[in-house]
C-alpha cells in the first residue's frame, strides 16, 4: 500500500481516482531503479497521479534568497545513496500490469515547484570530456510568471519543462541499476519532447509496472551536451493506464502533432538504427504500408534527432508527422 500523502479523490464522470505522492525520504530513492524496490503508491489502471520530485545534490544548493523544498534537505541528510544518479520519486505500482504489457502514460500538466534550477559541468564528462578544465555549478533563477530562466549573461531563456526521468522498473535480473543510463525499461530518456500534452509508453518488465520519474528539467536542447540541463523540483501529474493491446520492445511516446521512437545504445549509429527499425514498425502497423514504402516515407519525412549524448547509453529519437498517415 501506499506510503504516500492521503489526499485523494474519485472523479465519479471519469470513472478515475486522483492521487497525490509527495517527495521524501520513505517515497524516493536516490540514484537508482530496482524491481525489489516496493511501491510506495498503488493505483487503478486510468488513475490520474501528481508527483512531486526534487532535483540535486547539496552542493547544488542555491545561495539565500531562493525557495528550497524542505524534504530536499532531509533526504540529503537520511537517504541512502547506492549509486550515483538522481533523486526518483516513486515507484508507483498500477493494477493489471504485467510482463508483455505497456504502461500509457498521459503527461497531463508538468509545473515548476521552486525558483531556481542549476547547471553544472565537470572534466570526463559530457560531449567534450576534455574540453572542460574544472567543474562548474551555476544556480539559474527562474520566473514562474514569466516562464524564463535567467542566465549569467542577462539572457531570459524561455523555460519548457519536463521530466528527464520516466520509466518502469527494469526485470529483476539485472538487480540494482544506476538511473544515469537510459535502456529498455525507459529512465533517464532526456527528451525535450515529453512535455505537458505527450504520452509516453514503456514496456513493463514487472509486475505492477512500478513508475519513477525524477530529473526535472526546465529547459534543455537536444544532446544535453554538458551533461545537464536546468536542473530544477517539477510537480508532474500523469494518468497511469495499462495497455494490453499493445507490445513493445523499447519505449515510444506520441505529442499532439507526432509520432516519436527512441533508440538507447552507447553507439549513436545503433541507436538511430534502433529508432528507424521501430518507426517503420509503427508505420506499417498504422498505416498498413508495406516495409519498403514505411522505410521511403522515413527518408523522406521522418526526422531523426539527438535525444541526448551524456548518459553513456546515448540516445536518438525519430519523429513522424501524424498527419502523414492518416
Amino acid at each position: 500500500m501506499a506510503r504516500a500523502s492521503a489526499a485523494c479523490r474519485r472523479d465519479e464522470r471519469n470513472k478515475m481516482t486522483d492521487h497525490h505522492l509527495p517527495a521524501s525520504v520513505e517515497t524516493c530513492a536516490w540514484g537508482y531503479f530496482d524491481a525489489a524496490r516496493a511501491p510506495v503508491l498503488t493505483v487503478a489502471s486510468g488513475d490520474r497521479v501528481t508527483i512531486d520530485s526534487v532535483s540535486g545534490p547539496p552542493e547544488a544548493l542555491p545561495g539565500e534568497g531562493f525557495h528550497v523544498p524542505p524534504e530536499l534537505h532531509d533526504i540529503h541528510a537520511r537517504s541512502e545513496r547506492p549509486v550515483y544518479g538522481h533523486i526518483l520519486t516513486g515507484p508507483v505500482a498500477v493494477e493489471g500490469a504485467r510482463p508483455g504489457t505497456v504502461l500509457e502514460v498521459v503527461i497531463e500538466d508538468v509545473r515548476l515547484r521552486q525558483d531556481w534550477g542549476y547547471n553544472s559541468m565537470r572534466p570526463l564528462a559530457g560531449t567534450l570530456p576534455y574540453d572542460v578544465p574544472e567543474a562548474r555549478m551555476v544556480t539559474i533563477p527562474l520566473d514562474r510568471a514569466a516562464m524564463t530562466g535567467r542566465m549569467p549573461w542577462g539572457l531570459d531563456l524561455p523555460l519548457r519543462p519536463f521530466f528527464g526521468v520516466m520509466g518502469v522498473a527494469p526485470p529483476a535480473a539485472w538487480g540494482l541499476i544506476p538511473s544515469i543510463q537510459p535502456r529498455r525499461h525507459g529512465g533517464n530518456i532526456d527528451n525535450k519532447e515529453l512535455v505537458a500534452g505527450s504520452t509516453l509508453y514503456l514496456p513493463v518488465w514487472e509486475e505492477g509496472g512500478l513508475f519513477s520519474c525524477g530529473d526535472g528539467h526546465g529547459a534543455q536542447g537536444d544532446g544535453e551536451v554538458c551533461v545537464t540541463a536546468i536542473e530544477t523540483a517539477l510537480t508532474g501529474t500523469f494518468r497511469l493506464t495499462v495497455r494490453d493491446d499493445m507490445s513493445l520492445a523499447f519505449p515510444q511516446a506520441e505529442t499532439p502533432t507526432h509520432w516519436i521512437t527512441m533508440g538507447m545504445d552507447p553507439d549513436l549509429d545503433t541507436c538511430a538504427e534502433m529508432a528507424l527499425r521501430d518507426m517503420i514498425a509503427l508505420i506499417e502497423a498504422k498505416a498498413g504500408l508495406s516495409w519498403a514504402d514505411a522505410y521511403m516515407l522515413c527518408s523522406l519525412a521522418g526526422d531523426l534527432r539527438v535525444t541526448q549524448t551524456v548518459n553513456g547509453c546515448k540516445g536518438i529519437h525519430m519523429m513522424l508527422e501524424k498527419t502523414l498517415l492518416r
